[in-house]
């Protein structure tokens, strides 16, 4: 570390990404006076001589959620983080889909199963659905484990409860949207709005993300879905520096897909404004010196 003002996080040591956000970043911070640099968030450094550590690309914290969650709660206690380091615990795990729908937040139906359920647990759950399910980990990202599958199948059964062996996991129905009209993503700093995309699934795939052949598109966000949006932020206890909140459309109107409040990708490229946006808010939160 070189005396930075902002420690940002990302991959573990010895991991490699394709991150082009992060540069955008350090630009638009280096221009309010901010020095900032990417270090990995297990390296073994002062965290505590940083005025803020931010939570940014540790897109490998599925693999260790355990130690990561040890991490960022020592490291808050140490200097500010952001995200709060209980908001971050908190969004780990998907059931908080069920609380912000009892919340009253529109959110896609969300079941989720806890590890070691038995086979009868697992077929009952199944049941309660026709068509076709989504099946994931109740902690996971950029759709791994996850899989698209008819409800009544023994193949449903069979990886339900394989990811119950070792974990919590959870089924939604399948919302045809996705493979149509794709997802919206609705980026927020500082719970302010800054900008959407629109991210499209390959033909043939229903996952979204860009490593499984995803794209993604410019979007104006209708009156809806911003709705939505601010629902979710509006149920979340701590205050966010950043978010994106994405959402797919149903016949009922936009629903809630993912609250992402960790280490989301912000599609910083697609509004040039956004950077410094997001900068602006970084800088706020900044302990003035003494």
């Amino acid at each position: 570390m070189s005396g930075a003002d902002v420690l940002l996080a990302t991959v573990g040591t010895g991991r490699t990404q394709y991150d082009i956000e992060s540069g955008l970043l350090v630009e638009a911070l280096s221009e309010r006076g901010l020095r900032s640099e990417l270090v990995a968030w297990d390296a073994a450094i002062d965290w505590a001589a940083a005025a803020l550590v931010v939570v940014r690309t540790p897109w490998d914290y599925t693999e260790r959620h355990e130690l990561f969650l040890e991490w960022v709660r020592a490291t808050a206690a140490l200097t500010r983080v952001v995200n709060d380091a209980e908001l971050i615990a908190w969004n780990m795990h998907k059931r908080y889909l069920v609380e912000l729908a009892c919340a009253g937040v529109p959110v896609v139906p969300t079941a989720v199963l806890s590890r070691g359920a038995g086979a009868g647990d697992v077929r009952d759950a199944l049941a309660a659905y026709e068509g076709e399910v989504v099946i994931k980990p109740a902690i996971s990202g950029g759709a791994r484990g996850t899989i698209l599958v008819r409800a009544a199948s023994e193949q449903a059964f069979a990886h339900l409860t394989g990811l119950l062996d070792v974990a919590d996991a959870l089924i939604q129905p399948f919302v045809n949207a996705v493979e149509t009209a794709g997802e919206v993503s609705l980026v927020h700093f500082g719970g302010v709005f800054s900008h959407a995309v629109r991210k499209l699934a390959a033909d043939s795939d229903f996952r979204v993300q860009e490593e499984h052949g995803g794209s993604v598109v410019a979007h104006v966000a209708t009156p809806a879905e911003r709705a939505v949006a601010d629902a979710v932020l509006d149920a979340v206890a701590a205050r966010t520096a950043y978010a994106r909140i994405d959402v797919v459309t149903t016949d009922d109107g936009p629903q809630l897909m993912e609250a992402e409040l960790i280490e989301p990708e912000l599609f910083l490229a697609s509004d040039p404004e956004a950077p410094a946006r997001f900068a602006a808010v970084l800088a706020e939160r900044v302990p003035a010196s003494p």
